[in-house]
């Protein structure tokens, strides 16, 4: 199905007051699926995005919900999202307190989240949003998270990153298995999907902000005794991405033996009391 292009300019006025309101009226039933897109500066890549996911989730009869999580952009990212969300029920929009990072926004979109199952992919779909029927299927067959991996059937890539980047993308993952003990192939991949129960568990203890946040969660997953699954995805790499893999690199290194530190202090074992907000770690 075509869905028309917004007439951005012209509606986003008139659509703040309806984004304002679509907590209230998106309580009156619970979707499905939730669909969570962390934005910064996405105001080129994201009505792209947001008419893909739309035509996926139409063309499969998915009952889901689709959030934006605006992380403080200096552009019109919340100004598309508003538009999109004032022609298709579907779409809400999620404000960040300004630039807090991706893991950030992954935390406050997936805790606010009202699906049974919930999924979180990349702005640019590098990993082509119907690839989370792949994940869905494995969430259905038992699993509390499932993951996308790049690596697991590396035929799937349809562009390849250049190789120096492969190769930092190689090294960091293998440092995370190392050091953190988790025995997946691809740490890293955008694309990962949670049932209701196993969101609000891993978010709601998540600490790290920025980049280094995928291991954190999936570490928190084992720790808590989720049965994640790993399941090979079409993926695409997209030049465009913001990621520096040499000062990026070095900040998730610390963020590793952050976590590591968090576990050893018994920060993920706690116990929770159900009373934690989307966007604030506990």
């Amino acid at each position: 199905m075509a869905i028309a292009f917004p007439a951005i300019l012209t509606s986003a006025r008139s659509s703040a007051r309806e984004t304002e309101n679509m907590d209230t009226a998106s309580n009156a039933s619970a979707p499905q699926y939730s669909i969570v897109i962390p934005a910064f500066n996405e105001s080129a890549r994201l009505p792209a995005t947001l008419q893909s996911v739309l035509e996926c989730i139409r063309a499969r009869n998915w009952e889901a919900e689709v959030i934006v999580v605006n992380d403080g952009s200096t552009d019109a990212t919340a100004e598309v999202a508003r538009a999109f969300a004032a022609t298709a029920s579907e779409v809400r929009l999620l404000e960040n307190p300004g630039n807090r990072g991706k893991g950030y926004s992954v935390r406050h979109g997936m805790l606010e989240a009202r699906g049974q199952v919930a999924l979180f992919t990349d702005a640019d779909l590098s990993a082509p949003i119907a690839e989370a029927e792949g994940l869905f299927a494995a969430i259905r067959a038992g699993a509390d998270i499932a993951i996308g991996s790049r690596w697991l059937d590396s035929n799937r890539q349809t562009e390849r990153q250049p190789l120096y980047r492969q190769f930092f993308s190689r090294c960091f993952n293998g440092v995370t298995r190392a050091i953190m003990g988790l025995p997946f192939a691809d740490t890293q991949c955008g694309l990962k999907a949670f049932t209701r129960e196993a969101a609000q568990t891993v978010f709601r203890l998540q600490t790290i902000e920025r980049w280094g946040f995928d291991p954190e969660i999936l570490f928190i997953a084992r720790k808590r005794g989720l049965r994640v699954v790993e399941v090979p995805v079409s993926w695409a790499h997209d030049d465009r991405t913001r990621l520096n893999y040499l000062q990026d690199g070095f900040k998730m290194l610390q963020e590793i033996a952050q976590i590591r530190w968090n576990s050893l202090t018994g920060r993920y074992s706690q116990p929770l009391d159900g009373n934690a907000r989307a966007g604030k770690a506990q």
